[in-house]
């Protein structure tokens, strides 16, 4: 079952055109990954399904309705989006920046409301937030950083959650924080994840279900187990990979691989 589909999907930027006449579908409940090399389309697409960015032809189905037509508000009670690198404004505090979540929730003067309150709190338990809620955000770690904006997007008490490479800039044991947090959101609150991520050994352990693109294209999406492969590694990066299987997950493992063919601009 999927309440969000892309159909016939081109986007761009401009006359320039990213992605081309994609179908695409996200299943309910599960994690997906948005894996290819640089350039070739993942954020482009993330941004389309989370309705920042508009297609060209083609339409994203949200609960059967072209997202673009459905309320500003309505949309965010559905969805929440963590793009790339955040900024955050000099001296908010981490529950200042979570507060921001229930805005779509908020009437009249936008107040916070107890329950907004409650929600709020809820977030920032369930995302080790709490302790630093009244610290501003500029003077936390990058991995504290990460799980209040995470935080933020849960407070918004949507079941659909987008993260456009979560783990940018984060040494690997924040990383592994933040991956590991976003796979508890999935297993115990049933949140649709859809995350664009570089690594292809994370995607593999972290993800129900892989998107692979190439020059805007999509190659091939489905469960991990089925979408990766050596054949696949080769068209999509261009290397020859040596796989095995996780000992902790029993999902396909990158072990080491091999550049197939160099492509070097002449001097």
């Amino acid at each position: 079952m999927s309440r969000l589909t892309g159909k016939e999907v081109t986007i761009g930027y401009g006359d320039r055109v990213i992605v081309n006449n994609l179908d695409v579908m996200i299943p309910d409940g599960k994690i997906t990954s948005i894996i290819g090399p640089n350039g070739c389309g993942k954020s482009t697409l993330l941004k389309a399904l989370s309705r920042l960015l508009q297609t060209k032809n083609g339409e994203i189905l949200l609960d059967g309705k072209n997202i673009q037509m459905q309320p500003t508000k309505e949309v965010a009670k559905k969805i929440a989006i963590l793009p790339q690198s955040p900024d955050v404004a000099d001296g908010l505090t981490a529950g200042e920046l979570v507060s921001y979540g229930r805005f779509p929730h908020q009437k009249g003067f936008g107040r916070l409301s107890e329950q907004d309150k409650e929600e709020i709190d809820w977030a920032m338990r369930v995302t080790g937030t709490i302790d630093f809620k009244h610290r501003a955000v500029n003077d936390l770690s990058g991995g504290q950083r990460q799980r209040v904006w995470i935080a933020m997007a849960l407070a918004q008490k949507t079941d659909i959650i987008f993260l456009d490479e979560p783990t940018t800039y984060l040494d690997i044991s924040h990383q592994l924080e933040i991956l590991e947090l976003v796979q508890e959101l999935n297993a115990e609150h049933g949140t649709t994840i859809i995350m664009v991520l570089h690594d292809i050994n994370q995607a593999i352990r972290f993800s129900d279900h892989l998107i692979t693109m190439k020059q805007g294209n999509i190659i091939k999406q489905g469960e991990t187990q089925d979408v990766l492969s050596n054949e696949i590694l080769e068209e999509v990066f261009n290397i020859d990979a040596e796989l095995s299987t996780d000992p902790r997950t029993g999902k396909p493992m990158l072990v080491t691989y091999n550049l197939l063919c160099k492509h070097y601009d002449k001097l």
